[in-house]
């Protein structure tokens, strides 16, 4: 059973759609998981250039920085760091990155992965896997 979601910052979260929604889809996603009492990670080998706004920090129960933490995606080590920083198990954690070599990584240490290609076909698939709707 997945309990946990698991989003990259640069590709993922920053993904306007093929709408241009006013807010990234995929942080509709995120606080939709939340109400439904999915745990939820930022993972992100994104250092030291980018600040989220101060109204993500409350989507997310873990944040892993590669820079912070000395790992970085597609090393397997990570994505069992940020699992267990979840207090999950790997196989509970649906991790989506827009960088396949990224998803197999955590495909590898036992996560199931999403490639993110499109806001829509990325929604559909969570939507699938999580049981749970997560658009508008």
């Amino acid at each position: 059973m997945l309990r946990g979601l698991v989003l990259d910052f640069g590709g993922v979260l920053t993904d306007h759609g093929e709408d241009g929604a006013p807010e990234p889809p995929l942080l509709t996603a995120l606080r939709r998981a939340k109400e439904h009492g999915l745990r939820t990670a930022l993972l992100s080998n994104a250092d030291g250039w980018w600040s989220p706004p101060s109204d993500w920090a409350p989507l997310f129960d873990v944040t892993v920085i590669s820079g912070e933490v000395g790992l970085g995606k597609p090393d397997e080590e990570i994505y069992l760091l940020t699992a267990r920083r979840m207090n999950l198990k790997p196989e509970e954690c649906v991790f989506v990155d827009d960088l396949a070599v990224n998803v197999r990584g955590a495909a590898r240490a036992g996560m199931v992965g999403v490639h993110h290609r499109s806001t829509r076909s990325t929604l559909e698939e969570l939507e699938t896997l999580l049981a749970i709707a997560l658009r508008d």
